[in-house]
């Protein structure tokens, strides 16, 4: 028999695509697992959707007695973890027969450390919005061409954790999750982590329904479209990378020491631009560093927003007056 394969669920008012999601990891082809489900201190229907389940074997409910967010909820999943690999599930997908399946097999033939995958985007009547998430939010460019390096996942996230399966000798590398900033969630910290100490491995055809129903922690939509001024944008921009980057030197002994020295130029380069207006001539070294593996236009795109804003200006108005008018916008 094939190893048995713990699945992760953390809920939180969850009543309304709960038991659907609960029945899409119960209904699997690859049938030996644990589903372990930590309810965060539910206020709608949850619990009661949670206890027609207590009886099946492959269940185990845990009702927290306090709300802990849902960094430090993963973090009470993850130490129930006792076999030897485990997957993330949130509580308003659907996943695909034979999702789990699937992931195993990529994990086995790739003899990765992690598997991860894209998905469909779609909406609460399980409608397609994108059939793919990768495609969308650009990302499946960058994953085929770094999938054997840490750089698929270091300058920002293209792991979504629910599409996750990892091996557990990876969970002492992973704890204690960081919790300082928001831009770090714990699906990018995880694929960060085994992308420095491991190998990923990615699978280009969505075994997930995602669902966008307006109430996601984390979900599709950009913030920055809704901008109508670069200097907003370039805020926006400039806090993120504080943020990925001040997490990652709050935690350099986690990483390879060639990327603890990295870490802390681009950290102290973004707190430079912060006291930049309209022109930066200083840091450009760290930058190509951090960025030479993009697109060509994101590349250049980036380049003029964070060191040439004041001729910037004039460019985004033209793109964004283009695309309002293309109704992108």
């Amino acid at each position: 028999m094939k190893e048995q394969i713990d699945v992760l669920m953390a809920t939180y008012n969850g009543e309304k695509y709960l038991e659907e999601q609960i029945n899409s990891i119960l209904n699997q082809t690859y049938q030996n697992i644990r589903l372990i489900i930590s309810d965060d201190c539910s206020k709608d229907g949850t619990k009661e959707i949670l206890k027609k389940y207590q009886k099946d074997e492959r269940i185990e409910i845990h009702y927290q007695e306090k709300n802990l967010g849902y960094i430090k909820n993963f973090e009470f999943l993850i130490k129930q973890e006792t076999n030897p690999l485990f997957m993330l599930a949130d509580q308003d997908d659907i996943w695909l027969p034979e999702k789990i399946e699937k992931s195993y097999e990529t994990l086995k033939n790739n003899n990765a450390d992690l598997v991860f995958g894209d998905l469909e985007v779609v909406d609460e009547n399980l409608k397609t919005i994108h059939k793919s998430f990768g495609e969308f939010m650009r990302l499946n460019r960058k994953i085929k061409k770094c999938i054997n390096s840490y750089k698929v996942n270091y300058l920002y996230n293209c792991v979504t954790g629910c599409t996750t399966l990892c091996k557990k000798e990876m969970i002492s590398k992973i704890m204690p999750v960081p919790n300082k900033s928001e831009y770090v969630p714990h699906d990018h910290w995880l694929g960060i982590i085994v992308g420095v100490n491991g190998k990923l491995a990615y699978m280009p055809q969505p075994y997930i329904k995602y669902r966008q129903h307006g109430n996601n922690a984390i979900g599709t939509e950009k913030r920055s479209h809704k901008f109508t001024k670069l200097e907003q944008v370039r805020k926006l921009f400039i806090e993120i990378k504080l943020g990925v980057f001040g997490t990652y030197v709050d935690n350099n002994e986690r990483f390879p020491k060639e990327l603890q020295e990295v870490n802390t130029k681009a950290l102290n380069y973004y707190k430079m631009l912060e006291q930049k207006k309209n022109f930066n001539f200083k840091g450009w070294k760290i930058f190509h560093q951090l960025y030479k593996t993009e697109t060509f236009m994101y590349y250049i795109e980036n380049f003029i927003i964070m060191n040439m804003p004041l001729i910037g200006k004039g460019l985004f108005k033209i793109r964004h007056f283009t695309l309002k008018l293309l109704g992108k916008r």
